[in-house]
């Protein structure tokens, strides 16, 4: 597919409308591909404040994200460099303890297509335990065990916590996370840079 196929399958993306008796807003699919990107991020799905602005990553999340990547905003958001793709493309919702999970329609709808048209990818971020699950095929149950099994999942794989503020204590529990594995999380990134 080239690239004026991709832009019509992203303006179809951006004009999805599939689940929407089911989400507590109006639709409003949020991703930023180009077919030049190396670098995928498959999120879990946007919050509030990403389906208000519409850019992905665009809250605190992103910005723990970007410093456990190395990079800057402009770069984070060169979608030559980065394609950003959510495991559910609108905000679900609100639920008991957080955001609801991400849609189930999405991946299976958009993703196999998307993929098809992301030919240079050499490193896929696997943000959170949906995306892991949708991802992997392993027999690794928790996110905590697949994310300190990194190494296993390289070159072209990395699992990685939520960098959501709701997961400090996570953090602070697993301080490996930030000492051994965001430098080398860093040294992959800048290689397809």
């Amino acid at each position: 597919m080239d690239s004026v196929e991709l832009t019509d399958l992203l303006a179809e993306i951006r004009r999805c409308h599939f689940c929407e008796d089911n989400l507590a807003l109006d639709p409003r699919p949020v991703l930023n591909v180009a077919a030049s990107a190396r670098i995928l991020i498959v999120g879990q799905a946007p919050g509030p404040r990403v389906h208000e602005t519409g850019i992905p990553w665009n809250d605190p999340s992103g910005d723990r994200l970007r410093d456990w990547l190395g990079v800057d905003r402009d770069t984070f958001y060169d979608e030559s460099r980065f394609a950003i793709m959510p495991m559910g493309f609108c905000y679900p919702g609100k639920g008991k303890s957080g955001d609801l999970p991400p849609r189930r329609e999405c991946a299976p709808l958009w993703h196999p297509q998307l993929l098809k048209n992301l030919p240079k990818i050499r490193l896929t971020l696997l943000i959170g335990s949906y995306t892991q699950n949708y991802y992997l095929n392993d027999k690794k149950v928790t996110l905590t065990d697949r994310v300190a099994a990194w190494p296993e999942y390289l070159p072209s794989m990395f699992p990685l916590v939520h960098p959501s503020p709701r997961n400090t204590y996570w953090l602070q529990k697993n301080p490996w996370f930030s000492s051994k594995l965001v430098p080398v999380l860093r040294k992959e990134v800048a290689k397809y840079l």
